[in-house]
């Protein structure tokens, strides 16, 4: 496919963990730093995490420590690996290249708080 993919949401716990995963066409996406993104109603989509085609990451101040941005480049794969969720996590999240490419978005992964 073309879209980028998400999937891997889910309902969770605070403190609880999650992986998500992004299906991103090589032939896009393979030498783009890529990121998660995140949506709440009400606010803008903030990044939270960015990885480049090289491996190097980087992280919201808000996901720091807890979170872990990752990808598979045969696979053409991206991964965030959400630990110690907290309240404020729960929202849409998205991959996309950095900057946005926003044509190829999917339609999002949904984290939801069960509390």
């Amino acid at each position: 496919q073309v879209q980028l993919g998400e999937s891997g949401g889910g309902l969770v716990q605070a403190g609880g963990s999650l992986r998500l995963s992004c299906a991103a066409p090589g032939s896009i996406f393979r030498l783009k730093p890529m990121g998660w993104y995140r949506e709440v109603l009400g606010k803008q989509r903030e990044l939270v995490a960015g990885i480049t085609s090289g491996g190097s990451t980087k992280y919201a101040d808000s996901v720091k420590g807890r979170f872990t941005i990752s990808r598979d480049n045969a696979k053409n794969m991206v991964y965030l690996q959400m630990n110690s969720l907290k309240p404020g996590d729960p929202a849409f999240y998205y991959c996309d290249a950095i900057p946005g490419v926003y044509v190829y978005w999917g339609q999002g992964t949904q984290v939801t708080d069960s509390s």
